[in-house]
């Protein structure tokens, strides 16, 4: 599967249920697409209801940092009016941790996995609170200073 097929695909979610099942059946929370391997990080709003992803329960974009800068965000819209978000592609060759949970969650769902080695296992909400202590610290590569330099000298 290619990003855009992926992320067309999220268009026919009719819900946040629906989303959550749509990207999981499409293999997330690590999705090989055109040959690279991606954790896949969802985050929007559907009719007023937010939904996003959790790191080993930090939000995404807090767990992150500014590796943000480095991966790749595609906007979608779903089938109800006031609906979509941003689906960010986290190359799985630029996480250094070896051992993590994802959760891809809203006021009421929780969906939950434990990533150990590249092996992904469904687990349910109660065992990703459970394990949230035991995770070591999720790392991925960020740019580096050179890279932040001549960013800043390209924005001024």
């Amino acid at each position: 599967m290619k990003v855009e097929g992926f992320v067309g695909s999220l268009r026919n979610a009719e819900t946040i249920e629906g989303l959550f099942e749509i990207i999981e059946r499409d293999g997330a929370p690590i999705v090989e697409l055109s040959g690279v391997r991606f954790l896949i990080v969802v985050e929007g709003d559907f009719e007023g209801v937010k939904f996003w992803t959790e790191i080993n329960g930090e939000k995404a974009n807090t767990a992150l940092g500014d590796a943000m800068l480095n991966s790749a965000s595609f906007p979608f819209k779903c089938k109800k009016p006031y609906t979509g978000g941003n689906a960010i592609f986290v190359k799985m060759e630029d996480v250094e941790t070896g051992e993590f949970l994802v959760a891809y969650k809203s006021e009421r769902i929780v969906r939950a996995f434990h990533i150990r080695d590249g092996a992904v296992e469904k687990i349910d909400g109660a065992r990703y609170e459970e394990l949230i202590p035991q995770m070591p610290e999720f790392k991925v590569k960020s740019f580096s200073e050179e890279q932040m330099d001549m960013m800043g000298a390209f924005f001024g």
